[in-house]
């Protein structure tokens, strides 16, 4: 059983009041008799799914929402049980969580941190959600977690790539199994500066926000570490449709390589400007022009078309991999929707399945349980390989992935291939590294 379209009304409803500027004040109740926030007394359990549903980010969402249905109906004990059956920890047996069935309300974050807060809130004040998971922002993962661990509820982020999310901004409640834009930056400079050389003057056109600044940090450290020199960082709004004006200047400003900093529609349209402004037929510095996308999706490639063709990215997963989670993962998500996932619809799937395991080896749903038994958990069988979910800023770690656009795709999803698997070893870094340095994990709030 599910239940949407009364939270879906409810969301929009409060995401204008959200967007009127209307203050939304964080404050949260709970019974006397109750233990922690939620507590389910029932036979059921809610889960909060939080995607921009609208936006430009809205294909990551509706495939978020794909998988998060997936992973209900798995770990309900429906269809053919997918990643219980790779997952290396057992204590799933596919009769809810606990033994009480699940039940879902969705939300649309609107990629916009306001009416993610408003629908999250929502979601646990009235529909008794018992965690929230999702988005496809930065911005909105750092607003989300705050309203979570105040509210005394697990956040499982969905796609956030921003340093600050498992940085200045982590919180104890919050939970990340993305990778992050100093991974892309360690594992994507050395493949660039093998193919591209390390004599290279890089401009950088950047979404201004949480994730777009700690992304530019990421990359012009990796990259300028190996020899290249950074000519020009310039901002552009999360809103923007149109770069042209933004891509005008590069031609004059003596670089050879433009850094897409974006996501989703921008990137698709930051792109195909770039294309259309001639970039790529482009000989600077005796060098041909490149152009770099230093986060990758497939849902974007494929929005992008004939314009992804030979760009390199990194991504923190791909439906091409043979492992054998992965390879059951897409089978599962083909047979239920007639194509192949993407690494949206894979993390989010993942944080699904993280979260109820948590909730079985802890024996409860006390959110201070379920850290307890995420901090420090090693685990494979989930896609990416051994996995592991560090105690002081809860960050995952696992492999990630260098793709290129693909030259001569065979379908309409085959639009990346993977040039390398890097290694987690790779990506790895100390907690407090300057990146990252300024926040305070806390402790962990039950909310009652």
């Amino acid at each position: 059983m599910t239940r949407t379209n009364f939270t879906r009304r409810g969301v929009l409803r409060t995401g204008a009041v959200a967007g009127a500027g209307v203050a939304l004040p964080t404050i949260f109740t709970a019974s006397s008799a109750a233990a922690y926030t939620n507590e389910p007394t029932g036979e059921t359990v809610t889960l909060g799914f939080n995607v921009p549903q609208t936006g430009p980010y809205a294909d990551e969402g509706a495939d978020e929402l794909r998988a998060y249905e997936l992973a209900v109906e798995h770990l309900n004990g429906g269809g053919d049980g997918g990643l219980l059956n790779t997952f290396s920890s057992k204590a799933l047996k596919g009769n809810g969580i606990l033994g009480k069935k699940i039940e879902y309300v969705t939300g649309d974050t609107q990629t916009k941190s306001d009416a993610a807060r408003a629908s999250a809130r929502s979601m646990i004040e009235k529909d008794g959600a018992i965690m929230i998971t999702g988005g496809s922002s930065s911005g909105v993962a750092v607003a989300v977690q705050d309203l979570c661990q105040s509210a005394g509820v697990i956040f499982m982020a969905g796609l956030t790539h921003s340093n600050d999310t498992t940085g200045k901004d982590k919180k104890a409640n919050g939970f990340r199994h993305f990778f992050n834009a100093y991974m892309s930056g360690a594992a994507l400079a050395p493949v660039l500066a093998a193919q591209y050389g390390s004599d290279r003057k890089a401009y950088h056109l950047t979404a201004d926000y949480t994730w777009g600044w700690t992304q530019e940090e990421s990359i012009v450290a990796a990259t300028e570490a190996l020899g290249w020199e950074t000519v020009n960082t310039v901002l552009t709004p999360l809103a923007a449709t149109d770069f042209s004006s933004y891509i005008a200047p590069v031609l004059n400003s003596g670089a050879d390589v433009l850094v897409l900093n974006h996501y989703g529609g921008n990137m698709v349209n930051s792109l195909t400007n770039a294309v259309q402004f001639g970039l790529r037929e482009k000989i600077i510095n005796n060098k041909n022009f490149e152009i770099v996308v230093p986060l990758y999706s497939r849902l974007m490639a494929r929005g992008a078309g004939e314009n992804v063709k030979g760009i390199l990215g990194s991504t923190n997963w791909h439906w091409s991999l043979q492992d054998e989670a992965s390879k059951a993962f897409v089978k599962s998500f083909g047979t239920k929707y007639g194509f192949p996932p993407s690494q949206a619809a894979q993390t989010c799937y993942a944080q699904t399945l993280l979260y109820a395991d948590a909730c079985e080896r802890a024996g409860t749903f006390n959110p201070c349980g379920i850290a307890e038994a995420l901090e420090g958990f090693e685990f494979d069988g989930l896609g990416n390989g051994p996995t592991l979910y560090r105690a002081e800023d809860h960050q995952c770690f696992k492999d990630v992935l260098v793709v290129r656009g693909k030259e001569n795709p065979t379908s309409e999803f085959d639009v990346l291939e993977v040039v390398e698997v890097t290694p987690r070893a790779q990506v790895e870094y100390a907690h407090d590294h300057p990146m990252f340095a300024g926040g305070n994990l806390g402790s962990c709030n039950p909310g009652a």
